[in-house]
């Protein structure tokens, strides 16, 4: 076990990373890999010229089987879905939250061909293998997805520092009830995606544009003056500024902001507790 071990856990972080960019789970992804080092300990691990492809190939067969039963669980699921927040120091420009949920509209097959070539930089021939297709079906997988997530990649990157000040800034806004610097921050076209999961309050659907975003703010800013949330830290929350507070109720929750041109388009917030279990 020992030795099993000892070449299996500095894969860990990256095969977990594979598994949390196919699930969108932290809890789901963690047990995913722990179930590969099950099978990793009872392995010809010998006969292994490649432990990390054949680790790989292992967890991402793993997660195929489990998106099976999460396309259910997401199809009856209460409100917005949004994946689980990442809180990181540093930004993951590969995939950041808004590609994460076009990633969500793919089949299993074209989203884990697009994630293992153009983030992970696997080879087709390997993906063929681990997915059970020929590499040629596996370029189209590829280009297929790519085709539907380009929109989703970031136009005009955010320097951390400067984004980490608007999600300051933001934070400072929102929860004072200032409309006017908080106007002053958002894109005409800004969108807010709000996960409660139906554990906590949060808004049944997406809410699109200036005049019903800054209505709802308005509102939450009434609340938050009675209510007071405590900012516990800004950070980049799935590849995106954002931060993390503990609202009146107690709970966690994250904010993440998408910005293009100094403006936020889009606020996603993370309320569901059971997503928000491992930040504690």
């Amino acid at each position: 076990m020992s030795d099993a071990a000892a070449s299996f856990d500095p894969l860990r972080p990256r095969l977990t990373r594979v598994a949390y960019r196919m699930l969108g789970s932290v809890a789901d992804a963690e047990d995913v890999v722990q179930e590969a080092f099950i099978r990793w300990m009872s392995a010809d691990r010998a006969g292994v010229r490649e432990p990390e492809a054949y680790l790989r190939r292992t967890v991402t067969r793993l997660c195929l089987d489990q998106l099976k039963s999460a396309q259910h669980r997401r199809e009856t699921y209460i409100g917005p879905w949004l994946p689980e927040p990442v809180v990181e120091e540093e930004a993951d420009e590969d995939v950041t939250l808004p590609l994460m949920l076009a990633l969500e509209r793919l089949s299993p097959l074209e989203r884990a061909a697009f994630l293992l070539h153009d983030v992970f930089g696997v080879g087709f021939d390997e993906i063929a293998g681990t997915i059970g297709r020929d590499a040629a079906a596996c370029r189209q997988l590829a280009a297929r997805a790519r085709a539907h997530v380009r929109e989703a990649r970031p136009r005009f990157q955010v320097e951390k520092r400067r984004g980490l000040e608007i999600a300051h800034a933001f934070f400072t806004a929102s929860r004072s009830g200032d409309m006017s610097a908080l106007g002053a921050l958002l894109a005409a076209d800004v969108s807010v995606h709000s996960d409660g999961g139906g554990k906590r309050p949060a808004a049944p659907q997406v809410i699109l544009g200036f005049d019903h975003v800054m209505k709802l703010h308005k509102a939450l800013g009434v609340l938050c003056r009675k209510y007071p949330s405590t900012l516990l830290r800004t950070a980049m929350v799935n590849g995106l500024p954002g931060f993390v507070t503990r609202e009146a109720d107690g709970e966690l929750q994250t904010t993440a902001l998408q910005i293009e041109d100094g403006k936020v388009t889009a606020i996603y917030v993370m309320r569901n507790p059971d997503k928000l279990r491992h930040l504690h």
